[in-house]
């Protein structure tokens, strides 16, 4: 079966979610939506260490892949969501290239990040240090989120990052550092748009949140290929004011 970091590489569209809640349930719940992987986001919900230990676990039961957005570029916080399980991270603001090259460097055996044996990881002591240093380095995903206006004139340089599997567009943050309060204001679709254009041309894997699934195609033809859509948290808002709106009709 082809795992995620190849199927990134490919650039296979692939849809997932974010997770908000730190419940080893609702992750259960989620392993059976279907979708191609969750991200869950340890940098704007409270995902404590044990909770996110139980979540990785609940997906790696589940089948499901999943990466985690830390809350801060720096090696704890990398190491801890790999050393849990976690298919890979989603490294925010990422400003300039050499950035983009510690996330790489935190996340990889032999670059930077501390070994343990013990861990979920590496099974717990059942495989050897060679074996889980090559197999995690094989299977590691990391991807760097732009989102900042800073980022924009250092996108060559990220870019060229080789290791990086893909390059995530925050259109949210990148809307405020551009500073707008619209997604759709014409000056952030020209700057997602830009991003998307020189991924495309060195080949590279980029993603992005929108909250206009119609927009997918648009971006599809553009180069984009991950997408990483609304949050438990909108689906379950979503569902019971549809519910609640159906049955008053009837009242």
């Amino acid at each position: 079966m082809t795992g995620l970091k190849e199927q990134l590489a490919a650039q296979t569209p692939l849809l997932g979610t974010f997770l908000k809640t730190p419940s080893p349930i609702v992750c259960e719940v989620m392993n059976r939506a279907g979708m191609d992987l969750v991200c869950i986001d340890a940098e704007h919900a409270p995902f404590g260490r044990t909770e996110l230990d139980l979540c990785l676990m609940a997906f790696r039961a589940g089948g499901t892949p999943a990466i985690v957005r830390v809350p801060e570029l720096a090696p704890a916080p990398i190491l801890n969501a790999l050393d849990c399980g976690a298919t890979g991270v989603l490294v925010p603001h990422v400003l300039s290239g050499e950035q983009a090259q510690k996330a790489v460097d935190f996340s990889l055996y032999g670059q930077g990040r501390g070994f343990a044996g013990s861990s979920r990881s590496a099974g717990y002591m059942a495989k050897s240090m060679a074996d889980h240093v090559v197999s995690s380095n094989a299977t590691t995903c990391v991807i760097g989120q732009i989102e900042d206006a800073e980022a924009l004139g250092a996108l060559d340089d990220i870019l060229a990052v080789d290791q990086m599997d893909a390059l995530f567009i925050g259109r949210a943050d990148l809307t405020v550092s551009l500073g707008y309060d619209n997604p759709n204001t014409p000056e952030v679709v020209e700057a997602v748009t830009e991003i998307c254009r020189k991924g495309k041309e060195r080949g590279r894997t980029i993603g992005m949140f929108t909250g206009n699934t119609a927009e997918i195609a648009s971006w599809r033809e553009q180069g984009a290929s991950l997408f990483l859509l609304s949050s438990e948290h909108a689906m379950m808002l979503d569902g019971a004011r549809r519910l609640n709106e159906t049955v008053r009709a009837q009242f």
